[in-house]
């Protein structure tokens, strides 16, 4: 083992085996981060001194919700990838759309899928789906959080070899130490993004201009992603594009982050009296 390298946990990738049944720790993130999400937004929306006055959206909004967002994370995040990432092999083999345990979901399909979502359910309550985007943009940084631990728990998506301390040597990557960028991503997309979107959202009353935090949800995001990439190796299957440093992850990112300053950017105050 190379001098201060740190040697993969060995963590197994099933958190339960009841019989012919495994559950993974993969799947178990994404209900945990869901949960989690849904009764965080519950309480945004039920918290009238976050809004200024009356919330547009109740608890029960959040409620009906829970299923559309499902919905849109899983059929969103699944296609991402598939469409985005590997095709081919899809392809080649269908029936590997529905192994959803064996990972393979992208986070720009699962936000794409979650928006078209959004916007047809605040369609049918009658109210602006930019507040909706913004409680939910809030909620979901310990669902994202969960998700990269996960990832590093299969030893997917690690990063280019190292020679810092805290390099990780994972089995599936060979004998060199690697950037855990999952771990990076873990921290940056989730526990940091929690917390800016916490201040903006209890600290600066944010909610009150609808789209400014969902328009900062994208824009750090985005801006976290195009980071991480730098030191993460790209998909095997698709590598660095146009021949050089540039990879699918930064290209999916560019247009969130210009989608998310003009967000904010265009965001208004909206004055909403108590009943």
């Amino acid at each position: 083992m190379p001098f201060l390298a740190i040697a993969f946990p060995r963590i197994d990738p099933v958190a339960l085996q009841i019989g012919p049944l495994a559950v993974h720790w993969y799947g178990l993130a994404y209900v945990i981060g869901i949960l989690f999400g849904w009764w965080y937004a519950r309480r945004l929306a039920s918290n009238e001194r976050l809004w200024g006055g009356r919330s547009p959206i109740s608890a029960a909004d959040i409620d009906d919700f829970l299923t559309w967002a499902v919905i849109g994370i899983v059929v969103g995040g699944r296609l991402g990838y598939i469409l985005f990432y590997d095709l081919p092999a899809y392809l080649h083999d269908p029936l590997r759309v529905f192994m959803l345990w064996t990972g393979g979901m992208s986070f720009h399909g699962g936000l794409l899928g979650t928006t078209v979502a959004m916007l047809l359910f605040a369609r049918s309550r009658g109210f602006s789906p930019l507040s909706l985007f913004d409680v939910i943009a809030a909620s979901v940084g310990g669902g994202i959080f969960l998700g990269r631990i996960a990832n590093f728990i299969n030893q997917e998506l690690w990063g280019k070899p190292t020679d810092l301390p805290w390099g990780v040597i994972f089995p599936a990557a060979g004998p060199e130490p690697r950037h855990p960028s999952q771990i990076y991503e873990a921290v940056l997309e989730g526990l940091v993004l929690f917390v800016i979107l916490r201040v903006l959202t209890h600290g600066l009353g944010k909610l009150a201009r609808p789209g400014f935090v969902a328009g900062a949800f994208i824009a750090w995001y985005a801006t976290a992603r195009i980071i991480v990439e730098f030191v993460r190796l790209p998909d095997a299957q698709i590598g660095y594009l146009f021949g050089g440093w540039l990879t699918m992850g930064m290209v999916l990112s560019l247009p969130m982050l210009a989608l998310g300053v003009a967000l904010m950017a265009v965001s208004r105050p909206v004055s909403v009296k108590a009943p």
